[in-house]
């Protein structure tokens, strides 16, 4: 059996160097081509990251994704006349907080041109990463058919793209919303903050109530759910059919994640006492969330960057800065359960845990960017 051609755009982040890895370690890519703007080599990638870029079946490209020409030189394999097989995109604008046009540009523009390049080439799968954010907040967990109403300025442009890409004929769309995802490489804030509440040595206290969900999704499994939605079983997917129509999938695991059980994770992690503002205390400071984020950032900032230099860490991507966007009551409480229904997708880190956790700050500390001894 071939192995299929694959195409991953924005594949040096969080999430594309996990998929990388995915693919490789599992020998399921004839080819694989990475575009993206950033260098694997200033991308702090841990050892079998780097050794997974070096690898003969992998072609890094570096590229401007938003300039058609870079864009037809990008989607062009070998010598014109083969086509790649699926296109997983990751492309896209990550910080929170930004203008408008910003985001039209760097998520909304950028998918379109990216899917339309796809859509002329009449690519078998293209798969769109999208967020949970999107979804309006119900105490029922949101399925795929669940109300929208976007929570942060960068959820409004994933669905703007999303609602964009559904137009474009010919474009074989699956589009993933995940959960909040951590996992290997993922720059984790409220992690971070359970390292400086052992170094300030006082309880971490956050805004809301210990009920807030945030669901959680590791990025093993959101790899695994792109890959098995997007590839036909002939091609190493779970896929029976091929696309058709759009199509949408939620990725979420089963811990049904809170603030609270997040915080009992990092509490047994970090030995600090966490817990809870209220909702009295947290309304007052939703009214003034522009200067209580600047006082908080600024209380955290300062403990982390001493950590660092006490452990020798003198370059990391890391930061215990929290947006605002982030700080208001908006829960994330997601049903990821049609994805299994639909392709006998399973689910292999289907709960939160700490082990997950203190992989993650391992990997970290491996490569040099978070200083040792922080755990207990």
């Amino acid at each position: 059996m071939s192995k299929p051609h694959i195409l991953i755009l924005g594949g040096v982040g969080f999430i594309g160097r996990n998929l990388v890895s995915m693919l490789l370690d599992g020998d399921l890519v004839g080819s694989l081509r990475v575009a993206d703007k950033a260098l694997p080599a200033t991308s702090y990638l841990n050892a079998a990251q780097k050794k997974n870029f070096e690898d003969a079946r992998v072609d890094y490209v570096q590229a401007n994704l938003s300039n058609p020409a870079t864009l037809t030189k990008v989607f062009t394999r070998g010598d014109g006349t083969q086509e790649f097989d699926y296109v997983f995109n990751l492309a896209s604008e990550s910080k929170y907080s930004l203008a408008d046009e910003v985001y039209e540009e760097r998520i909304t523009a950028l998918s379109v041109g990216i899917a339309k390049e796809a859509a002329k080439r009449k690519i078998k799968g293209f798969m769109q990463l999208s967020t949970g954010q999107v979804y309006a907040y119900d105490k029922k967990p949101a399925d795929e058919s669940a109300k929208v109403k976007p929570w942060t300025n960068l959820a409004k442009y994933k669905l703007k793209a999303e609602d964009a890409l559904k137009e474009i004929p010919g474009l074989n769309l699956v589009i993933i919303r995940t959960a909040a995802l951590y996992g290997p490489s993922d720059v984790t804030p409220r992690i971070i903050m359970g390292a400086v509440y052992r170094q300030l040595k006082e309880e971490m206290k956050l805004l809301w109530t210990k009920d807030l969900k945030i669901n959680t999704v590791h990025v093993s499994d959101v790899v695994r759910a792109m890959w098995g939605a997007t590839v036909q079983v002939a091609d190493g997917g779970l896929r029976k059919e091929p696309i058709t129509k759009p199509e949408l999938y939620n990725v979420c695991d089963k811990s049904e994640s809170d603030q609270g059980s997040i915080n009992e994770v990092i509490k047994s992690i970090f030995g600090i006492e966490t817990g809870f503002q209220g909702t009295i205390i947290s309304q007052f400071a939703k009214l003034n969330l522009e200067s209580i984020t600047e006082d908080v950032n600024e209380k955290h900032l300062e403990p982390w960057a001493q950590l660092c230099k006490e452990g020798g860490i003198n370059s990391t991507p890391l930061t215990p800065y929290l947006d605002k966007e982030l700080l208001r009551d908006n829960a994330l409480n997601m049903d990821g359960s049609l994805i299994e229904k639909r392709f006998g997708f399973q689910y292999l880190v289907p709960q939160f845990s700490e082990s997950k956790v203190r992989e993650m700050i391992k990997d970290f500390e491996d490569i040099g960017v978070w200083p040792k001894g922080t755990m207990k």
